[in-house]
């Protein structure tokens, strides 16, 4: 946006990627100290700094991601009146809530969409989960392109790239061998990721199988979503089980591993499947928006119900009985992947709909 004549402007909580954010992208940045929790006076203050912030510089477009920032974004836009407000929506926590938590996260998704002007579901299952929870006027709604929020760097996430030094390296830390089979996921440890199921299955299928290994790369967030003691004594303790932290070299563990595992209870469009598809790695996925307009059962991947441990440990069990046939979805999905969800051609469309929401 910035090379095509936009001034961008920058705004989110600080961070362990904000440096590189900042580095990368070459725009301006302001710090509002915005929670991913339900937080009533730091929420306040924050719409109170975005509001000041719009005052001063007046912007043309505002345009917000996650239930936060969109949240208070949306609403600090309305109240300066800045007329093109943009809300995309890139999962709702709402989907795995029940309850008093379940109605006022509804509440939440029905205010921020209520101030937007647009909202752009980044999945067209999310679109339809918005449909049919009568969350906003579909006049409202829009999925860029064929779906993602940001698509996939294509030239990052491709074998011929990766430094052998760096994969050596990998391969240490994982201490390697050749002879074992490695799953790999990759998302933050909570139990709304699948992380306990996931664990669970893997446990069963190791009893049968010692040379099976479960990469997990992500981090804990006990604050927000605590996994179970005993999930969390078996990630630390479990001999096949290999837990690496946040990593910004994911793909390296994705040329390394054999299966990519994806258990997540809901998402809006995940980029860890459209990662992993672009590197030619196998996929099994829950069933859930998001997972399934990336992945098609039986055709570019395995698909299970969310939630459900025996069918994880069955689609594990049939991806290591038939590899080539797993392997053949993946140079299916990955094909697809190339072809749709390019970061050039998600940037073009989005650019297209700002030039028609300014003229």
């Amino acid at each position: 946006m910035a090379s095509h004549g936009f001034d961008v402007l920058m705004i989110s909580a600080d961070g362990k990627e904000l440096a590189a954010v900042k580095e990368n992208e070459q725009c301006r940045h302001i710090i509002v100290p915005m929670t991913r929790r339900i937080t009533p006076l730091q929420d306040l203050k924050c719409l109170v700094r975005l509001i000041r912030i719009f005052r001063k510089e007046k912007p043309d477009i505002v345009h917000t991601h996650t239930p936060k920032a969109g949240l208070l974004g949306m609403l600090a836009a309305r109240f300066c009146g800045v007329k093109i407000r943009i809300h995309t929506v890139a999962g709702l926590p709402m989907m795995v809530e029940t309850g008093g938590k379940y109605q006022v996260l509804k509440f939440i998704e029905r205010v921020t969409y209520a101030a937007a002007g647009q909202v752009w579901p980044n999945s067209h299952s999310l679109m339809k989960f918005i449909v049919d929870h009568k969350l906003c006027r579909s006049a409202k709604l829009r999925v860029i392109a064929k779906g993602s929020t940001n698509g996939i760097n294509i030239s990052r996430f491709s074998a011929d790239v990766l430094d052998a030094d760096k994969l050596s390296e990998i391969k240490d830390l994982l201490n390697y061998n050749h002879e074992n089979t490695y799953l790999l996921c990759i998302g933050r440890l909570v139990m709304d990721k699948g992380i306990v199921e996931l664990v669970a299955a893997f446990s069963d299928l190791y009893k049968h199988n010692n040379k099976l290994k479960l990469v997990l790369a992500g981090e804990y967030e006990p604050e927000l979503d605590p996994l179970p003691v005993e999930t969390l004594h078996a990630i630390e303790s479990h001999p096949g089980i290999i837990p690496v932290g946040w990593t910004g070299s994911v793909e390296y563990y994705l040329q390394l591993c054999h299966i990519f595992v994806f258990p997540s209870h809901r998402e809006g469009f995940p980029n860890v499947l459209l990662q992993a598809g672009a590197m030619g790695l196998p996929v099994i996925c829950s069933r859930i928006a998001g997972n399934i307009d990336i992945v098609t059962d039986n055709e570019t991947g395995l698909i299970f119900e969310a939630g459900n441990q025996q069918q994880v440990i069955q689609c594990i069990e049939k991806a290591l009985a038939a590899p080539g046939n797993l392997q053949l979805m993946a140079e299916k999905l990955q094909l697809e992947i190339r072809s749709h969800y390019r970061q050039e051609n998600i940037w073009e469309n989005m650019l297209e709909a700002y030039k028609t929401l300014l003229h």
